[in-house]
């Protein structure tokens, strides 16, 4: 046969050349003639074809070997299925390559090798026919190696390219896919090197890889080469981007996590092709990319997304020599595109328990049953049937095993290694990267795994009851109000926004404030002048950022944006700060600068902070937050809400406030709301509305000041009921004095959540939206739409 029947060069292959050259390396073809020009950068190389993988197989008889190895089978029987797998990878290592094959990638090594200066180091990787398409993942099941050099190393790892296909996960894969071992074949892709060994690399998709979220890019990011993100072995920065923000030329980067990024995979020493060494600490503490490189990265995903017309699943390097950043794989996102289109289903914990453990949360579903602690790939046959696997890290040799499980937990790994990949082509829950999962779980102990809580995935101890439900999104009628969310947690916000919703009536900075960030912002202001313990504290919260200051204002602004970007275009009302004084001071340094209030509930909260001189400062940050997201962002479906304004003469100098901080009422379309939870603010409605762009009615304030009772004490707990009479008066004179003065009025209190018969009568009292907590949306959407 023809050498040029065995080796083809990427920039001559596109996407039609699957079954020549398989998936991955089809797709590196199809990207460096297509997408070169929108600025996606793909390192260049040559691939072995099909047909030179399958004359090899008859070149040294070992077809009919295979076959007679494979057909008898148990793949569920794991000792057999390692025997026979490693069996017949020792016999293609041992096997010559065929004659005409060796010398057209001799010829083809000579050619690439003359194009590049100095020393030519190659990965060579794995490209199966059944490989990367769209209702399949065979994500990372054959074996990849780097920074190989010489001629003679490539023939070698080629022939190892070729065994991997027998692999055990690959093998236990195509069966339980239904393939057809003999109809598989594999090219061997040689790509040059990405120097990321002196700079970072990572994974990234376009869609959120929990929720399914179609409108951002998720990027992780650890410094080295990119075989520490995509086997586990670390925990990477994580990133989002929004995608309608990038396309309008705004800041679209959302949101950023920092990982602890304690190894990292770089050239070898001594003959070595790799090894792994410590990040130093100063390293670990920075993000590994710069903003600008994660929204480069996020227009090469959208322009690769865009090309092929789906979602995508990408693997990036950037070259720590010429500073540029380049894709080495795309391929289709196969779990959150092959979902139930238009069914929801949502699993909730219907009680509670001691948190074991936790770490990222895969899967958003909940699995119970006995620990199965692992440590060693050898013992993983002990796996039986419903058991929490707990292990130091999966890679996909485990999948056999994997499917056996309730549930995975990890100490290592990330959102997007090769374990998480698997667990959610599975419908597995899983929680990696927990630290020391398999010191603190112990075999047979009861646990239940929940990863329908967010991006934090806990272990519970016990077995908790679960609830499932299903909700038909394309059979909901239309509700007689407007339906909106109170969303406190950034990380649910991509979740919530499958719901049926008509935006968000309630987010809360409180929550963000206290999860995201859990410094008092008088301690941000005052660094580094504080206590050396207390600036420690500042420094160690704070890492990553370019000054706590800093570090305040992003995360603030982040979690905003993530809320608004979820919900986008619709509007978002968020509320400003309105902790209590002994709420402040559980913050970091928050005992410091707090005062002692007999009664924090009536004490200093609310507008009345940010118009004091004490406290100024502190608002001046939540106010650069807000601005950043509406006007850098781009995010101008966030409005603004006061809470807790007793007079109008306090709310008055609050707008004023938020005018020289640059939030004016009516520019570029801000709306200022003020909550309505205050009996001043309903018999004075008239005077306060002259300064507010509308109510919303915040019930559980309403109605312990009306009431004269503490919400929070449970002597008094009985009495509580937005439905009395008193509190219904006040608020049917809220609703009319906001329809009399032609603005906006809603509630965002927990009154409509609890009380269906309270949401049916302010439908009729003429109120314009109900903000619900998100487990009552469909029910109380159905309720209203049935007139029930």
């Amino acid at each position: 046969m023809r050498n040029q029947a065995y080796i083809i060069q990427f920039e001559h292959l596109g996407i039609h050349d699957v079954p020549v050259v398989g998936g991955k390396n089809a797709s590196l073809g199809e990207m460096i003639a297509h997408l070169a020009p929108l600025g996606v950068r793909v390192p260049g190389g040559f691939a072995t074809t099909a047909q030179a993988f399958r004359d090899f197989l008859q070149h040294n008889a070992l077809e009919k070997r295979i076959d007679v190895a494979l057909r008898p089978l148990d793949v569920s029987d794991v000792d057999r299925l390692s025997a026979v797998g490693s069996q017949i990878r020792q016999w293609i290592m041992e096997a010559p390559l065929q004659p005409a094959l060796e010398q057209a990638i001799r010829d083809a090594w000579q050619t690439m090798a003359a194009q590049i200066p100095g020393e030519l180091s190659v990965a060579v990787r794995s490209s199966a026919t059944a490989e990367d398409l769209p209702d399949a993942s065979f994500a990372g099941q054959q074996e990849t190696y780097l920074n190989v050099s010489g001629i003679e190393n490539v023939l070698a790892k080629v022939r190892a390219v070729f065994a991997s296909l027998y692999n055990d996960r690959a093998i236990a894969y195509r069966v339980h896919h239904g393939f057809e071992h003999a109809q598989v074949a594999l090219s061997a892709g040689v790509q040059r090197m990405v120097r990321s060994d002196l700079a970072a690399s990572g994974v990234m998709f376009t869609l959120d890889t929990e929720s399914g979220f179609p409108d951002v890019v998720f990027i992780t990011a650890s410094y080295g080469l990119g075989e520490m993100v995509v086997q586990g072995a670390v925990n990477p920065d994580e990133f989002y981007v929004h995608k309608p923000m990038l396309a309008a030329n705004k800041f679209a980067l959302i949101r950023r996590t920092l990982g602890s990024k304690a190894k990292r995979m770089v050239y070898g020493k001594d003959g070595a092709e790799t090894h792994i060494e410590a990040v130093p600490d100063a390293q670990r503490q920075r993000f590994s990319l710069s903003d600008n490189d994660v929204l480069e990265l996020a227009r090469m995903a959208l322009a690769i997304e865009r090309h092929y017309a789906r979602p995508m699943d990408i693997e990036w390097a950037k070259d720590g020599q010429d500073g540029q950043l380049y894709i080495v794989q795309a391929r289709p996102e196969t779990v959150k595109a092959r979902g139930t289109q238009g069914v929801l289903r949502q699993y909730h914990l219907k009680q509670h328990a001691p948190v074991l453990i936790s770490g990222r949360a895969i899967g958003q579903r909940i699995g119970s049953g006995p620990v199965r602690v692992i440590l060693h790939a050898a013992e993983m046959n002990q796996v039986q049937s419903g058991d929490v696997l707990v292990t130091d890290m999966t890679d996909p040799d485990w999948e056999p095993v994997m499917k056996r499980a309730a549930a995975i937990v990890t100490n290592r790994g990330g959102r997007t290694c090769h374990a998480a990949i698997i667990a959610r082509e599975l419908g597995i829950p899983a929680v990696v990267g927990c630290g020391d999962a398999t010191e603190k779980l112990k075999d047979g102990q009861p646990v239940t795994v929940s990863c329908a809580e967010g991006d934090t995935g806990f272990v519970y101890t016990g077995l908790l009851d679960t609830e499932i439900r299903d909700v038909n999104l394309e059979q909901m009628p239309k509700p007689p109000v407007k339906i909106m969310m109170n969303v406190g947690n950034p990380e649910r916000a991509f979740d919530f926004a499958s719901l049926p919703n008509d935006g968000v009536g309630l987010a809360r900075l409180e929550f963000i404030i206290n999860r995201m960030i859990g410094i008092h912002p008088k301690a941000v202001l005052e660094y580094p002048n504080l206590p050396e313990a207390l600036k420690r504290s500042v420094e160690e919260i704070s890492a990553g950022y370019a000054d706590p200051v800093s570090f305040y204002v992003d995360r603030l602004a982040e979690g905003a944006a993530t809320i608004a970007a979820a919900f986008w275009p619709k509007p978002v009302i968020v509320r400003l700060s309105d902790f209590k004084s002994n709420e402040y001071a559980n913050l970091t340094g928050g005992e410091r600068y707090e005062p002692k209030e007999e009664n924090p509930m009536l004490g200093f909260r609310g507008a009345a902070r940010y118009v004091a001189e004490s406290f100024r400062d502190c608002f001046a940050l939540e106010c650069r937050a807000m601005k950043k997201v509406r006007e850098e962002m781009g995010l101008s479906n966030v409005e603004l809400m006061i809470p807790f304004v007793r007079t109008v003469e306090e709310g008055k100098a609050v707008i004023d406030l938020l005018g020289r901080q640059g939030l004016r009422r009516g520019e570029q379309g801000l709306r200022v709301i003020m909550m309505c939870e205050l009996p001043s603010n309903v018999l004075l409605a008239e005077a306060f509305l002259q300064h507010f762009d509308g109510f919303s009615i915040g019930s559980n304030d309403l109605t312990q000041l009306t009431l004269g009772l503490d919400r929070d004490s449970g002597l008094v707990a009985a009495a509580f009921d937005e439905r009395n009479a008193a509190v219904k008066i006040l608020l049917r004179q809220a609703i009319a004095a906001c329809r009399k003065a032609g603005k906006y009025v809603g509630i965002c209190g927990q009154g409509p959540s609890d009380h269906p018969d309270l949401a049916q009568w302010l439908v009729a009292e003429g109120i314009e939206s109900i903000s619900l907590n998100p487990d009552t949306v469909v029910e109380t959407w159905l309720r209203l739409a049935q007139g029930v």
